[in-house]
């Protein structure tokens, strides 16, 4: 299945997981530490509170300095500025249509963060590199001259919003710890961009 359809079938905790993951992977180009995220994740274990979704939100946007996004946009690269949407964009209320919506934009937002950031040029629009890859049968992604256009870091971010959605469809709850490595992984890579971008300046 493309990205696409796997948000398109994801359950609650899928969704959350996919557009949180997405954040967590750019959140340094808001200076967020590593673990400013976690009260969030520890929220989509099994016998996580959903109804406190909203109040663990609301602390990582005051962490982040979140509350005006208007304000950010004339002092931001466009980037960092679709970062700080994607977490002013998140649903208050941790339910299956509202978190669909949020993981849809989450992944556009993510796949433009690291096209942005990558030196490298793709011909095709965020969107349709959104139908390229596809999940094979066995689990993983499908590799082959489909992502050969595509710059690295685009390609690699690609490949994690498929597998977290994997991770969670096949694995539940269970599923979580996986996929907040492959964050962790990804997020580690785009710092070592920042950094060296940082500089350069």
């Amino acid at each position: 299945m493309s990205l696409v359809e796997l948000i398109a079938q994801a359950d609650e905790r899928g969704l959350a997981a996919s557009g949180l993951a997405c954040l967590d992977r750019c959140v340094p180009l808001l200076g967020g530490d590593d673990d400013v995220l976690r009260p969030l994740w520890a929220n989509l274990v099994e016998d996580g509170d959903a109804g406190a979704w909203g109040g663990l939100l609301e602390g990582v946007r005051a962490e982040l300095g979140v509350a005006d996004v208007v304000a950010a946009e004339d002092a931001e690269d466009e980037a960092a500025l679709l970062v700080r949407r994607m977490l002013a964009a998140a649903p208050a209320v941790r339910s299956a249509p509202e978190a669909r919506v949020w993981a849809d934009a989450c992944s556009v937002a993510a796949l433009q963060v690291h096209r942005l950031l990558d030196p490298g040029e793709d011909a095709d629009s965020v969107e349709s590199l959104r139908g390229t890859l596809h999940s094979v049968p066995a689990g993983g992604t499908l590799v082959t001259s489909r992502t050969a256009g595509m710059s690295p870091l685009v390609a690699a971010e690609l490949r994690r919003q498929i597998t977290v959605l994997e991770l969670l469809a096949e694995h539940g709850a269970g599923g979580l710890r996986r996929a907040l490595d492959v964050s962790t992984e990804g997020r580690r890579v785009l710092r070592a961009v920042v950094s060296r971008r940082a500089r350069h300046a």
